[in-house]
């Protein structure tokens, strides 16, 4: 019998040729954040972002609708994007050093993304592969040029868009190496490149800085080195003050250096400011920096990283500097990149003023409004984590009545008054698509006991409101809550950005079935731990105490016992409720197992609902059970016991088992032996 159960049968070509027809699979629109993101570029002219990701995927993103997909043929990790600034070009490179270049081209009036060309750049003879991989690309205001840094020092040219190498352009350590002091050289080599960024008002003059510390001026129209910066601190990254008189170095302590920027043959030893922000104790490097004027007075620093090693080392950062103001951005995963929107042309002697701070993690994407006193976040119209919290369910509705969506709309709006009423700044191209005819909405339900409301009506999912469950019973949640509040007032400051949150104080708290009737707004959220909640939507605040209903589904049957989780403890007394949709009865199954399956009926005041032990049928308008049925079998003790006893219960059974079908064979054998024609000869010559 085993045997069969688990044979390994034949591929049958009818069955498969059955199979691709009546389950062929054709994903036709992608709803969400992308999946482990590793690059990030932005086109200040066009007014689009491209984020690239492990898997190879190449997306941009522009005004809310306007999304365009590549994908390149190898799958390997894109490593670094880059825009030629208005013309429709993005550079990629991978991790197996090939660099690709893409256009978005025009067919039949849309838009579309498609990779044109490929280049490696080639292996110096006599040396190690690794020389020649690229660590830097700067693509040159003109377009017509791109700047390679590498592993080995040098920096290579690259005419664009035809992706040929300009030998003659070439530039070895060697020349640079010629105009350093002796006592700085020391026989050491400079390293790899870090950085490689363009004068902002002189696109002939590149500031290269290599990874032990040495920053270069360099003119290509004269091939000389105009100034030299000699640190000795481990280079991380650059950027240019936009007058092009002053530069900002970060490193690997966590510090950043000001240096001023002189005449032609000059050599600087000490900058003329050098900081670590979070220090005087070791700090982690600051692995990006970017310095954008301002006309209200002092410009802001932005940087990744720096955090003090000991105590905030496993945190992920962003910090804001301006004057005296700094904020520490503090994200639940790490940071990939980051930019400033700011206008693309800049008069001389003019200001950036940046208008918004785009940070990219691994799990959501952050806007920070620069330009509201307290930098409040912009909500995103896209992009949106629908994994905040790991999703446990999905509920949804189409047609949704226009009343009960101005509703839904400005609960969520009451929800979230220190957001930002600043227009979305990736706002680049133009959506094609027509306006949905109908209005879709989407509920997720999530493991820390909230359910999330979306706009499914178009491409992009919309967050609309966001309905917690876990303030109604007694969690830990208030004891973190105070921690983080007490852990503001420390230094750094740090203050939480962005919703993406896989921890759950509870697992009891998971959402497992939710229904919604749309026409009187009346809701049913049903949990991990047997309780299901009755809700109705209100546009106005309350201060109420939930009635709580038991009802026992085993009906006092003998014999069982619950090994499971325990119940979720209400809480006593009044709980305050925000404008949207609030419970009024709290109905728990006993024994409290995950709930799965519930319907409404809201025209009779009825909910039903079911866990492995059986269903319940309740009257939440005269808050008393109607029915209650046990499905269990009198011998399904199994039914009885938690995920965990399920476990051990399972590998005990498949081992009796197997020692079941172990003895069936040997007892098997020694019958046949027993009947054998040589067992017969040897009785009768024994007689």
């Amino acid at each position: 019998m085993m045997k069969f159960r688990f044979r390994r049968q034949g591929a049958e070509p009818h069955r498969e040729r059955l199979r691709h027809d009546l389950f062929a699979f054709s994903k036709t629109v992608e709803h969400g954040f992308p999946s482990q993101p590793s690059a990030l570029a932005y086109d200040p002219r066009l007014r689009v972002m491209a984020i690239g990701t492990k898997a190879g995927a190449v997306k941009l993103y522009g005004a809310p609708g306007v999304e365009l997909t590549g994908l390149h043929k190898e799958t390997a990790t894109v490593t670094q994007l880059h825009f030629l600034a208005g013309q429709g070009w993005l550079l990629s490179l991978l991790d197996d050093n090939s660099l690709h270049l893409w256009e978005i081209y025009q067919k039949e009036g849309c838009s579309h993304l498609e990779e044109t060309r490929s280049f490696g750049l080639p292996a110096r003879p006599g040396c190690s592969p690794s020389i020649t991989r690229v660590t830097v690309i700067l693509p040159m205001s003109p377009g017509a040029v791109a700047c390679l840094g590498t592993e080995g020092g040098a920096v290579y040219f690259l005419a664009l868009p035809a992706l040929v190498l300009l030998e003659d352009k070439t530039l070895f350590q060697d020349e640079i190496l010629q105009s350093v002091p002796d006592d700085y050289r020391c026989g050491k080599a400079l390293g790899p490149v870090e950085s490689i960024q363009e004068h902002p008002q002189d696109a002939g003059r590149l500031l290269i800085g290599y990874s032990r510390g040495l920053v270069a001026l360099w003119d290509q129209s004269t091939r000389t080195v105009q100034h030299l910066f000699l640190g000795n601190q481990q280079l991380e990254s650059l950027a240019w003050e936009h007058s092009g008189k002053n530069i900002v170095s970060s490193h690997s302590d966590g510090s950043y250096m000001v240096w001023a920027v002189g005449g032609s043959g000059q050599r600087t030893q000490q900058p003329v400011m050098a900081t670590i922000p979070y220090g005087p104790f070791p700090c982690k490097a600051i692995s990006k920096i970017l310095w954008r004027t301002c006309e209200s007075g002092n410009p802001f620093i932005i940087f990744s990283g720096g955090m003090p090693r000991a105590s905030y080392g496993d945190r992920h950062c962003v910090s804001v500097l301006q004057g005296q103001s700094l904020a520490t951005l503090d994200f639940t995963s790490r940071v990939i990149d980051f930019f400033t929107v700011q206008d693309p042309e800049v008069p001389e002697g003019g200001f950036e003023n940046p208008r918004a701070l785009v940070v990219l993690v691994e799990e959501e994407l952050v806007v920070i409004d620069l330009q509201t006193p307290g930098w409040p976040t912009i909500p995103a119209p896209y992009l949106a984590p629908l994994h905040s919290s790991a999703i446990t369910c999905s509920y949804h509705i189409s047609n949704v009545p226009l009343k009960l969506w101005e509703r839904i709309v400005s609960a969520g709006e009451q929800q979230s008054p220190r957001l930002s009423s600043a227009a979305w700044p990736i706002n680049g191209g133009k959506n094609l698509a027509q306006e949905p005819t109908q209005r879709g909405l989407l509920l997720t339900g999530h493991e820390d006991g909230t359910v999330r409301f979306w706009d499914a009506s178009g491409v992009s999912l919309k967050p609309l409101y966001k309905l917690g469950t876990a303030n109604i019973f007694q969690t830990d949640c208030e004891h973190n809550d105070s921690l983080n509040q007490a852990g503001e007032e420390e230094w750094p400051p740090f203050r939480k950005v962005g919703c993406f949150d896989p921890y759950s104080d509870d697992p009891r708290l998971g959402i497992q079935k939710i229904a919604l009737c749309k026409y009187t707004a009346k809701m049913v959220v049903a949990g991990t731990a047997g309780q299901v909640l009755v809700m109705e939507l209100s546009d106005d605040k309350s201060e109420h105490a939930v009635s709580v209903a038991t009802v026992d589904l085993l009906q006092d049957r003998e014999g069982f016992t619950w090994k499971g989780h325990d119940r979720l403890a209400p809480r006593n007394g009044p709980v305050a409720f925000t404008p949207g949709f609030q419970p009024s009865v709290l109905v728990q199954c006993v024994p409290p197992a995950a709930v799965t399956a519930v319907t409404l009926h809201s025209e009779w005041n009825l909910v039903a609902f079911g866990t492995s032990h059986g269903f319940g049928l309740f009257d939440y308008h005269r808050r008393n059970p109607v029915l209650a049925r046990c499905t269990l079998h009198p011998n399904d003790s199994l039914a009885m016991e938690g995920p965990l006893s399920r476990v051990k219960s399972l590998k005990k059974s498949l081992r009796q088992s197997f020692r079941r079908i172990r003895k069936s064979r040997v007892s098997g054998k020694k019958r046949l032996n027993a009947g054998s024609p040589s067992s017969k000869v040897s009785a009768a010559r024994g007689s």
